[in-house]
């Protein structure tokens, strides 16, 4: 027994080590993109435990914290979405202080006027889901097609319609709706935490309150859309009708128009019927949430 607890004891002080000195490495110089790869890679547990502390130390300074599970699963979240910017950014910023960059990188997100850090009605059902679904649009080509399929209700050829692509493109869409009812969304779901009674109360709020339901979803992902377009404003800026029309007629910015179109409802109506050669009537659309794909 106590050979058993000081094997223990000594497996975790050497787990501690490794951590320590990994941190160590993160506080000197990187000089490439693949030196900062290589050691970051090897800190990932370390940062993503920092960013969570992060999140949780700055809810409850601002009277947002409670200690139950729903506000860990949220600190956790958004730890993790402030590590996967930092790969995106890190690698373009070198040479550099990993660690010192990330820090900054997270205390720039705190420090911004009514950061969108936490927001109660997202920790409810129907905020979580939405939440899940364009958090993890921003990182999955499946998840974002699907997004205009929960938000309006529309199939492969619809999208495809709306934002104007070619055939190659056209065989994404296909594939990226198949993938994402095969086994996308219910890993989306399982990530967020829904469980099938919350999924079925959502179904059931859909059917007997459509327009309140709507309604509610509208409000809800507009708030996590404007967080998400955080590549904006200097790569995705929301453009006039003439921009998007030149846009569509020269035949370039198809990551442009898919991304961009897929989380702003304000430039869909916008752009509505410019990629269709007329192919698309009736009134410009308005949010039909769906809730299975």
């Amino acid at each position: 027994m106590a050979v058993t607890s000081m094997r223990n004891t000594l497996s975790k002080s050497h787990v501690m080590a490794d951590r320590m000195a990994t941190v160590s490495r993160l506080e000197e110089v990187v000089s490439t993109s693949d030196e900062f790869d290589q050691v970051v890679s090897r800190a990932l547990p370390a940062l993503l435990d920092r960013a969570t502390g992060y999140t949780k130390r700055f809810l409850r300074e601002t009277g947002q914290w409670n200690d139950d599970i729903e506000h860990e699963k949220f600190a956790l979240r958004w730890g993790s979405e402030y590590l996967e910017r930092f790969l995106v950014c890190g690698r373009s910023e070198v040479p550099c202080r990993p660690l010192f960059l990330f820090d900054s990188l997270v205390a720039k997100q705190h420090s911004k006027p009514e950061p969108f850090c936490y927001h109660p009605d997202l920790l409810r059902p129907l905020g979580r889901f939405l939440d899940g679904l364009v958090a993890r649009a921003v990182v999955s080509r499946d998840a974002l097609i699907a997004l205009y399929r929960h938000s309006y209700g529309w199939g492969a050829g619809d999208v495809i319609a709306v934002t104007g692509l070619n055939g190659l493109e056209s065989q994404r869409i296909y594939k990226n709706f198949r993938r994402w009812r095969e086994s996308g969304w219910q890993r989306t779901m399982d990530e967020v935490g829904l469980t099938k009674a919350e999924l079925a109360e959502l179904g059931n709020q859909q059917q007997r309150h459509r327009q309140r339901f709507n309604g509610e979803a509208e409000r809800l992902i507009r708030v996590a859309q404007a967080h998400y377009r955080k590549s904006e404003p200097d790569h995705y800026p929301c453009l006039s009708r003439s921009q998007w029309g030149d846009m569509f007629a020269q035949g370039y910015g198809c990551d442009y128009r898919i991304w961009h179109l897929a989380l702003c409802l304000d430039c869909m109506q916008t752009a509505w019927g410019l990629g269709s050669n007329g192919s698309l009537t009736g009134e410009k659309p308005r949010l039909e949430l769906q809730v299975r794909p």
